[in-house]
């Protein structure tokens, strides 16, 4: 971060997930962002910046927090933000549909002394349920300035930035709870003596709710005398209320808020329900969702992502412009300057640098993943992906994960590299490690999804054979993992945005930012893999991997030039899918064989890209554990299947 960047003033971003944070920090900031890991934890922090009044100011958008009181990674970095950024301002972005719900962290906000300013998002919507908001009452209850928004149209941003560019500290107005916890949490006030980001009160709220940060934090800035006194104080406390004071500290902030909101919430009843509810309505309901979610995949995966991307797209930058306008002048200063077998091999040979590292990453893997980041987020700016979650909820939750998974899963079926860094944002380590787990198993990549689709197209059969076959392996180790790994089962809330026709800047700014982030992640650990590959060419290790594997290959009931595309599809998956058409072209493979060297392939061992994601998000430990359990179930799936095959007559 450069020195001027870091000594702007900073605006943090906060809010529940789904309520336009991401859509107010790409208004604010534009395509300039930066994507990075908080430090010491794998959550994502998006950071960018913005000028107002020929001021630059740091944009800081949080992950998504439903209270002060954190219970996830990412409600944890969210606080710790809070804690350790010292902001100019605190932007905390509700849904006005949800005002009554989300209004209790902004008096956890305000009472904490941070410089709050509310957005009272999504307006029209709230305006189209019949809903009549006087946010002029609600700034003069809360004493902060609060803003109507609707930030996909920009309504509402100029008097924002002119809140950001205006805000001073002004005194909060104090919110008074019953007298018994007021008297309470004014005795363990008068206790504390060290300073604080926090205020005292917000201090010691959190230590009545039995926060363990807030309390090591407290034993760290308080003397000894001080800090026992202070537990002293709080035991008596609660031996004195015998309750669950957090809950009691909840209820009485909902009461808090029931008062805030007389009179500024009026609803009016309307006989007709909005077009918008009909169509939320549908997409989460099975009978009806489940369809549209198909037709979601076909359109999108299969059509858009697997025939445009990794069939126009890709013919037009590898095919055309590569082939005749990029390697020839290359290849052609290879030839002339570099002499060496070794070097030529490592630059521009079968596996060189420029041949599987830089023109694969650029014009085969990046058009297919371009593609499929375009359709990800168009679909995220309708809203349809929260309808998504809950849609499969109940399912996933039988397999181990949660609705939240459904991002990363599908992902996947752009790009399993990228699916497995996203995996960050699951809820609990049991989680990560089941949706790792099922990506490096049974989600093909787009690359390889489009060639096994067209390898398998002209037999419908087996086709089906391949689909259902993926499916219940991805069902039946789900649901295994979820019963044999140790650990909590994902507790799963999601506020559903309205759904809305998809805003052309902000798909444009998040295809653009993801491809960019994708790049800057992916292309050195393609450019490592050529390397591996290279030196197992020059040394005669791939031709020995390629001999121990001819085995297994056999035993699968498959020819052993098959083996060739397996181990090719550990370094390209798409490579790997793309010999097994050449194979069938030259006859070689039946439509039973073709079918489990499909379904094999498509089980066989994450691509190498994907392995070194495994090892940086899971550690070594856990990567090979997956790795050498995914090698297992792919031969022994096929196994399977080919006698299973071959038994029934299935495909004869």
């Amino acid at each position: 971060m450069s020195e001027q960047q870091s000594s702007s003033p900073k605006v943090v971003l906060v809010g529940n997930p789904n309520v336009g944070k991401s859509v107010l920090f790409n208004v604010l900031t534009g395509a300039y962002t930066t994507v990075s890991n908080y430090p010491g934890t794998s959550v994502e922090v998006s950071r960018g910046h913005c000028t107002i009044d020929d001021q630059r100011y740091e944009i800081l958008d949080t992950p998504g927090m439903y209270s002060m009181m954190p219970i996830t990674d990412e409600e944890r970095v969210a606080r710790q933000i809070l804690l350790k950024e010292d902001p100019h301002a605190v932007i905390h972005i509700i849904d006005a549909r949800n005002i009554d719900r989300m209004l209790p962290i902004t008096l956890q906000l305000i009472e904490a002394g941070l410089p709050v300013v509310l957005v009272v998002n999504i307006l029209d919507e709230a305006k189209r349920l019949g809903m009549e908001l006087d946010l002029e009452l609600l700034q003069d209850h809360l004493g902060i300035p609060v803003i109507g928004a609707v930030m996909k149209r920009r309504i509402g941003l100029h008097e924002l930035r002119r809140a950001i560019a205006d805000y001073a500290m002004v005194p909060h107005k104090p919110f008074a709870y019953a007298a018994d916890l007021e008297a309470d949490i004014n005795k363990l006030v008068r206790l504390i003596h060290g300073d604080y980001r926090l205020s005292r009160r917000a201090t010691c709220l959190l230590l009545m709710q039995k926060d363990d940060d807030i309390e090591a934090l407290v034993e760290k800035n308080e003397s000894e005398s001080n800090f026992l006194q202070l537990k002293d104080g709080l035991r008596e406390i609660i031996f004195k209320r015998r309750a669950d004071l957090n809950l009691q500290i909840s209820l009485e902030r909902k009461k808090v808020c029931k008062r805030m909101l007389d009179g500024v919430v009026t609803q009016i009843i309307k006989d007709v329900e909005p077009l918008g509810e009909k169509l939320s309505k549908l997409m989460m309901n099975p009978w009806t969702g489940t369809p549209i979610l198909l037709l979601v995949v076909y359109f999108g995966l299969y059509k858009f992502v697997g025939g445009f991307g990794a069939g126009t797209l890709v013919d037009f930058l590898e095919g055309n412009l590569f082939e005749n306008y990029v390697n020839p002048p290359v290849i052609n200063f290879a030839e002339k300057y570099l002499t060496q077998r070794w070097l030529y091999e490592l630059t521009v040979g079968e596996y060189g640098l420029w041949t599987l590292g830089i023109r694969y990453a650029v014009a085969l893997v990046l058009p297919i993943v371009g593609a499929f980041f375009l359709i990800f987020s168009l679909l995220e700016d309708t809203g349809y992906f929260p309808r998504l979650a809950l849609l499969v909820d109940r399912l996933f939750k039988r397999i181990g994960l949660s609705g939240r998974a459904v991002i990363p899963i599908v992902l996947g079926f752009g790009c399993d590299t990228m699916a497995t860094l996203v995996t960050r944002t699951l809820e609990t380590r049991r989680e990560r490690i089941i949706a790792t787990m099922l990506l490096a198993l049974a989600i093909p990549c787009s690359a390889q999804l489009g060639v096994i689709l067209g390898l398998l197209s002209a037999a419908p059969n087996a086709l089906a054979v391949w689909s259902i076959f993926l499916l219940l392996v991805f069902l039946l180790i789900g649901f295994l993992a979820a019963r044999l790994l140790p650990g909590e089962s994902p507790v799963f809330y999601m506020e559903i945005p309205p759904l809305r026709l998809p805003q052309l800047r902000n798909v444009v700014v998040k295809t653009l930012t993801r491809m960019q982030s994708y790049f800057v992640e992916i292309l050195p650990l393609f450019l490592f893999a050529s390397v591996i590959l290279w030196a197992g060419k020059m040394t005669g290790t791939l031709s020995t991997v390629v001999g121990a594997l001819s085995p297994v290959v056999k035993a699968l009931g498959l020819p052993v030039e098959v083996t060739t595309a397996f181990v090719f599809g550990f370094f390209r998956r798409d490579f790997g899918a793309a010999g097994l058409y050449d194979l069938q072209s030259s006859g070689l493979l039946n439509i039973t064989q073709l079918t489990v060297a499909a379904v094999t392939l498509t089980l066989f061992v994450p691509c190498v890209a994907q392995f070194l994601v495994m090892l940086k998000e899971r550690g070594v430990k856990t990567a090979l554990g997956i790795f050498v359990f995914v090698t297992l179930m792919a031969f022994s799936s096929g196994w399977f299947l080919n006698k299973f095959l071959l038994a029934t007559g299935l495909l004869a």
